[in-house]
């Protein structure tokens, strides 16, 4: 969620200009990339601190701004295009700023003059930004989070085709570089993140990269031992289950979870847990050799 605008020059919102404007000179010759070479968090937010000076130094966008907070730019394009002015525009258009106002602050602020083409002191280099990455969720199955999956992106009448890879968690993020938000003045373009989301599952419940599921083991076969068969998100698999199993009792099948993302070949584990079954009806002659059996059992 973008910051406060006010906050980040620490004004208040009815700041004068004058006040915005000595707020943002204090904060760009603090956190200016010039006086912090090593310190990519003064970087980020001396990026900050130049959009939101840009934004409150104008009357028109400030009032923008107050009405409509972060959806100001939605509005004011919004409204561009119902007076017949947004042909194209595009998301921002800078094209009207007046970099006079920014020159005679970096020259009082860092002793060097705005007024130079490309030089290390053109207010345009000094003014230029990356784009912001962008986030977008997406939701899939367990079933295409096991297997991996694509997803069709459209971005500015182009359509994406994304991978999201096997072992793909709720959480994880696909990057596509570039496709975020454009720079200003020759700035980065921002990234665009995939963020995914896992959808419940009927059959499992996913803890990391293992998976967990129930199988119905007959009484006989609870009792005696035997086969039964475990579903997987691959091929079912045969387990041996041995005499005396009690209901709840857990098995580990070892790599029957989920892919491991990074980690090709590996996988997680599936714990399939026991429920054992009855018969819900008896004739009277299996009720009879069942209460045989149960007698004997107790003697």
């Amino acid at each position: 969620m973008a910051r406060d605008y006010y906050e980040v020059l620490g004004v208040n919102r009815n700041a004068t200009d004058d006040e915005i404007k000595r707020a943002y000179r204090k904060l760009a010759k603090k956190y200016h990339p010039d006086a912090n070479p090593d310190n990519p968090q003064a970087e980020t937010r001396f990026k900050e601190v130049n959009e939101a000076y840009e934004v409150l130094r104008d009357p028109e966008k400030r009032a923008q701004y107050d009405r409509f907070g972060p959806q100001w730019e939605q509005w004011a394009r919004a409204n561009a295009a119902g007076a017949g002015g947004a042909a194209g525009g595009g998301p921002h258009v800078y094209t009207n700023v007046d970099f006079g106002d920014f020159s005679d602050i970096f020259e009082s602020i860092f002793g060097f003059s705005g007024r130079g083409g490309a030089s290390r002191g053109d207010p345009r280099a000094a003014m230029r930004r990356d784009g912001r990455d962008i986030e977008q969720p997406v939701t899939i199955t367990l079933r295409e989070a096991y297997e991996g999956t694509q997803r069709i992106v459209t971005k500015d009448g182009r359509r994406l085709n994304v991978n999201i890879p096997a072992g793909a968690d709720t959480g994880t993020k696909v990057r596509l570089s570039g496709e975020g938000e454009p720079g200003l003045n020759g700035g980065r373009a921002g990234d665009l993140y995939l963020v995914v989301e896992v959808l419940p599952d009927k059959q499992f419940e996913r803890r990391g990269d293992d998976l967990y599921t129930d199988i119905y083991v007959d009484a006989f076969t609870a009792m005696l031992g035997g086969e039964v068969e475990v579903p997987t998100l691959g091929r079912p698999v045969k387990l041996k289950v041995p005499a005396g199993t009690q209901s709840g009792k857990k098995f580990r099948l070892a790599g029957k979870g989920m892919p491991i993302m990074r980690k090709k070949g590996q996988f997680g584990d599936l714990y399939a847990r026991a429920l054992i079954t009855v018969p819900k009806k008896l004739s009277p002659e299996q009720r009879r050799l069942v209460e045989q059996l149960r007698d004997s059992l107790r003697n």
